[in-house]
């Protein structure tokens, strides 16, 4: 079946170059990540947040279960932000190098399945570090808030797939992956927001600036998709959107990767 809600591609003379475009675009942007990340690693201080496990144990005094809360990691965040920069290099260097062939198929019908396999670990991650400094320390939760971050974008390779095959924007994919997507944010707020209520346990002040930030940012990725799938302007070209896409990753990486440093992982 022919295709017709998968956001268009430009003539093939202008995508030659603009493929070659976005490659040595990709390519920049993998050593800017890459930078960042080894300067994280590099200059960060030994800052850690703990994870805990709160698994039952038995009370003999009250003979009932009773969590038992007990330190299973202290997680450095230096090298954690260091990840996340470091697999967006990874991906950036792969699609302008042994993956330029597949990335460019595939942007002629209009996916990019790479990008959001490494959104699915480089934005679960940000949102994990995020959760842990809105004081998110337990394990499950953590796990959890990583895979629905991650299902997430499993759902924008799904999007793009199933409107390969369809004569009108099919959305099911779109908007599961948004109910996916807001339930770590509902968490962390709920986090934050129980710190600011606790008293003198008040996260600290970078914080407030981090949450209401990379929110927006996240939503900005779907406000992208949309506009392509719409056929908004310049979002006409799909082209157009990807790079958006990944000037919208640089940023958003870059931002918190700067507050936290600022705020926590600095050197004194």
């Amino acid at each position: 079946m022919t295709t017709v809600s998968t956001p268009s591609v430009s003539s093939a003379d202008e995508n030659t170059k603009t493929f070659m475009g976005l490659r040595r675009f990709n390519l920049i942007m993998s050593f800017l990540h890459l930078i960042q990340g080894v300067f994280m690693i590099v200059v960060s201080n030994d800052t850690t947040y703990p994870i805990y496990t709160n698994f039952l144990s038995f009370n003999r005094e009250t003979f009932s279960l009773t969590p038992n809360p007990q330190l299973l990691y202290e997680l450095r965040f230096g090298p954690a932000v260091a990840a996340f920069l470091l697999i967006s290099a990874v991906a950036h260097f792969y699609l302008s190098t042994i993956g330029y062939r597949n990335y460019v198929k595939n942007l002629k019908m209009g996916m990019n399945p790479v990008r959001f396999y490494e959104y699915a670990l480089s934005s679960s991650l940000m949102i994990v570090l995020i959760g842990m400094l809105s004081g998110l320390w337990d394990l499950g939760a953590i796990i959890l808030i990583f895979g629905l971050n991650a299902m997430m974008n499993l759902f924008g390779i799904m999007m793009e797939l199933h409107n390969q095959t369809t004569e009108k924007t099919d959305w099911t994919s779109f908007i599961y992956g948004c109910i996916a997507g807001i339930v770590p944010w509902i968490v962390i707020v709920t986090y934050f927001l129980g710190s600011v209520n606790s008293g003198d346990a008040k996260p600290p002040t970078f914080v407030y600036a981090i949450i209401p930030t990379l929110f927006v940012f996240f939503n900005i990725f779907a406000i992208n998709m949309v506009l392509q799938y719409k056929k908004v302007g310049r979002w006409k070209d799909y082209l157009f959107g990807e790079r958006v896409y990944i000037v919208l990753s640089l940023t958003a990486k870059t931002v918190l990767a700067w507050l936290i440093f600022a705020g926590t992982l600095a050197p004194v």
